[in-house]
């Protein structure tokens, strides 16, 4: 049943593993303001507890353009399992995978049958030779410069002009998925060769 309701009354559901980068955000909110009546026919979708299954960047969207009421679609006597389908299948096009939520949450799932683009975990990045030397411990010796990003844009930015390559291991649950980079840099020599 479609309706509307305060913005206030709808809830986020934490466990969906889909983003989206700041410009298409950005873009989303322009969009609701332009055109809010659109949210109309294309309703955000939630469960009997107001959690969304369905919406949860319109719904962040909605609140930063300011609006204080939101369509909303209430499934019915959904099984968890076909909240997760849902989750999963109305996401597929759209925004950035969160691959640890994935993995924490839908390893048993048919992600494949449901659209999303699992990378190769065959794959082996042992073998690769990055562009930059890395080493993988810190002595006291050496003087550091420890770069932390507070979003995953300027991360990835990083991780792709350092060409660093995901390293894939298998987390104390059994499932795989779980991906981490940890390097130091030798400066100088990245300086080096790196001159303007």
């Amino acid at each position: 049943m479609k309706k509307q309701v305060n913005i206030t009354d709808v809830k986020f559901n934490t466990d969906n593993p889909r983003t989206i980068n700041k410009h298409q955000f950005k873009k989303l909110v322009n969009s609701i303001k332009e055109f809010p009546e659109m949210l109309e026919v294309r309703a955000i979708v939630v469960d009997e507890t107001m959690t969304v299954l369905g919406g949860n960047m319109r719904l962040r969207a909605c609140m930063d353009a300011g609006l204080k009421k939101v369509w909303i679609e209430t499934t019915e006597d959904w099984t968890d399992k076909q909240k997760k389908e849902f989750i999963i299948k109305d996401n597929v096009s759209f925004g950035e995978w969160d691959w640890d939520l994935l993995a924490n949450n839908h390893s048993d799932d048919p992600l494949l049958d449901w659209g999303v683009d699992v990378p190769d975990q065959s794959e082996s990045f042992e073998d690769e030779e990055p562009d930059v030397e890395f080493s993988e411990f810190i002595d006291e010796s050496n003087n550091y410069v420890v770069l932390f990003f507070e979003n995953d844009i300027d991360w990835l930015q990083a991780q792709t002009h350092f060409n660093l390559k995901s390293v894939f291991s298998q987390r104390s649950n059994g499932k795989e998925w779980s991906k981490g980079i940890g390097r130091v840099i030798n400066g100088a020599k990245y300086l080096e060769e790196n001159k303007s």
